[in-house]
C-alpha cells in the first residue's frame, strides 16, 4: 500500500529526488561507459585476434541497439508497474554475466550474440531507460534540469572510460578487461541501487520536486495527470514525430562518435590527438546536458531541440572541413555540446507530452519506433568509408538528416505545464 504523502516542510524528511538523480548518473556512467565509450577500443583488440572491418565494427553496435529496442516496450511497461530498484538490479546482474561471457569468447559471432542479449537488456534495465524513468517519477517542474544532470553521467564516462579501457587492455588484455567490467558492474551498482533507489516520491511520503500541491477549494478544478494506454500513444502524431526527430539525432551522434577516431586518423591526425578530440567532445557533452536540460524548464522543449541541432550541424561541418588539431578540438567541443542535449531533450519531450504516469510505457514504445532510422547511420558511415576511403560523403548525409530533424520536431505539439 502506498503511504499518504506529507508536505516536505522544514523539520521533515528532506527531498530525496536529487539522490535519485545521483543513482541515475552513476548507473548511466557504468552502463554507457563500459559499452559505448569502450566499444571501439575493445573491438580493435578483438579484430586483431578474430579479424574485422569498419563495417564489422558497426554490426555489433547496431545489433545491440536493435535487440534493446525489441525489449524496450516490455521493459517500459514493467517500469510503470514494478519497483524500479529490482529492475535495475536485474540489469546489473545481466550486464555482469554478459561481460564475464565476453571474456571467454572465441569468435566474433559469439561477441555479437552476447551484445544482443545480456548487454542489450542489462544496459537498458540498469541505466538508460530505467534511469530516465526514475528521474521522471521524482520531478515535474524541474524535470529537464534533473534529467540533464542525471544524463551527465553518460558524457562523464566518455571523458574517462576511453583512457581506462585502453589502460586495461594494455595491462590485462581484452579478456581481462571484460572480466574487470563484469566484477565492477555487479559490485559497484547493486549496493548503490539497493540502498538509495526508490520508485517514486509517493512511495516514501514525498511529492514530485519536493513541493506539496496547493490546497484547493470546492469550486477550484483539480488537475489529475492522465495515464496513456499503448494504443493511445501509438495513435498520437506527436509520438511519431518525436520518434522521427530523435531517431535521426541519436543515429547521427552515434555515427559521429563511433567513427570519430577512424575518421580523424584517416584525415592525417595522430591516434592520440584523435582520442583527445573524442574526449573533449564527450566532456562538452556534460555541459550540454546541463544547459539543454535547464533550457527545457524555461521554454518549450522545441526551442532547445533546434539549438541542439544547430550546434551539431556547425560541429559536424567543422569536423569534416578542417584538419589542424586546434580547429578539430573546437569542432569536437561544438559538436559535443550539441550532442549532449539529445538524451535529456528526448526524455523531456516525452515527459511533457505523455506525463510521468506513462513515461516508462512511452519511452519503451519509442525505442522500437526509432530503431529503423537510428541504426542506419553507424553502419552506413562505415560502409561509405569502406567504399570510398573517406568519411566526407557520410558527413554530408548526416548533416542533411539533421536539417530534416529540425523540421520534424516542429510538428510535435508540446502541452504547456499548468
Amino acid at each position: 500500500m502506498t503511504p499518504t504523502p506529507t508536505p516536505n516542510l522544514p523539520g521533515r524528511q528532506p527531498f530525496d529526488g536529487w539522490k535519485m538523480v545521483t543513482v541515475a548518473f552513476f548507473n548511466d556512467f557504468i552502463s554507457v561507459g563500459f559499452f559505448f565509450y569502450s566499444y571501439g577500443l575493445f573491438f580493435l583488440a578483438l579484430a586483431n585476434d578474430f579479424g574485422g572491418s569498419h563495417l564489422g565494427l558497426s554490426v555489433g553496435f547496431m545489433l545491440s541497439n536493435a535487440m534493446g529496442a525489441v525489449m524496450a516496450p516490455f521493459l517500459g511497461q514493467a517500469l510503470d508497474r514494478l519497483d524500479i530498484k529490482w529492475i535495475m538490479v536485474s540489469g546489473a546482474v545481466s550486464l555482469s554475466i554478459g561481460y564475464a561471457l565476453l571474456s571467454q569468447i572465441n569468435s566474433l559471432w559469439q561477441f555479437y550474440l552476447i551484445l544482443g542479449t545480456f548487454l542489450a537488456f542489462g544496459s537498458s534495465a540498469m541505466g538508460g531507460q530505467s534511469s530516465s524513468k526514475l528521474v521522471a517519477n521524482w520531478f515535474h517542474r524541474r524535470r529537464g534540469l534533473a534529467l540533464g544532470v542525471a544524463t551527465m553521467g553518460i558524457s562523464a564516462s566518455g571523458i574517462v572510460m576511453p583512457g581506462i579501457a585502453a589502460w586495461l587492455i594494455g595491462m590485462v588484455g581484452w579478456r581481462g578487461g571484460y572480466l574487470v567490467y563484469a566484477i565492477a558492474a555487479l559490485a559497484l551498482v547493486t549496493p548503490v541501487v539497493l540502498l538509495y533507489a526508490r520508485t517514486s516520491p509517493e512511495s516514501v511520503g514525498q511529492f514530485p520536486d519536493g513541493v506539496a500541491p496547493r490546497p484547493t477549494t470546492s469550486d477550484q478544478p483539480v488537475t489529475v495527470e492522465s495515464a496513456f494506454t499503448s494504443r493511445m500513444i501509438l495513435s498520437s502524431g506527436d509520438f511519431w514525430f518525436t520518434a522521427l526527430t530523435f531517431a535521426i539525432l541519436v543515429g547521427v551522434f552515434q555515427a559521429v562518435l563511433v567513427h570519430m577516431v577512424p575518421q580523424l586518423t584517416s584525415q592525417g591526425l595522430g591516434a592520440g590527438h584523435a582520442a583527445a578530440v573524442l574526449s573533449l567532445s564527450a566532456g562538452l557533452g556534460v555541459l550540454g546536458k546541463l544547459v539543454f536540460g535547464w533550457l527545457t524548464d524555461l521554454n518549450e522543449p522545441r526551442i532547445a531541440v533546434w539549438l541542439c541541432i544547430g550546434t551539431q550541424l556547425v560541429g559536424a561541418w567543422m569536423l569534416m572541413s578542417f584538419s589542424s588539431l586546434s580547429w578539430l578540438l573546437l569542432a569536437g567541443a561544438v559538436f559535443g555540446f550539441g550532442m549532449g542535449g539529445v538524451v535529456p531533450l528526448q526524455s523531456s519531450v516525452i515527459g511533457q507530452v505523455f506525463g510521468r504516469l506513462s513515461f516508462g510505457r512511452a519511452v519503451g514504445l519509442l525505442r522500437p519506433a526509432m530503431l529503423p532510422l537510428q541504426v542506419i547511420p553507424v553502419p552506413l558511415a562505415g560502409w561509405i568509408y569502406d567504399l570510398t576511403g573517406t568519411y566526407r560523403l557520410s558527413y554530408i548525409v548526416l548533416m542533411l538528416a539533421l536539417v530534416f530533424a529540425a523540421f520534424s520536431i516542429a510538428m510535435v505539439r508540446i502541452p504547456q505545464p499548468e
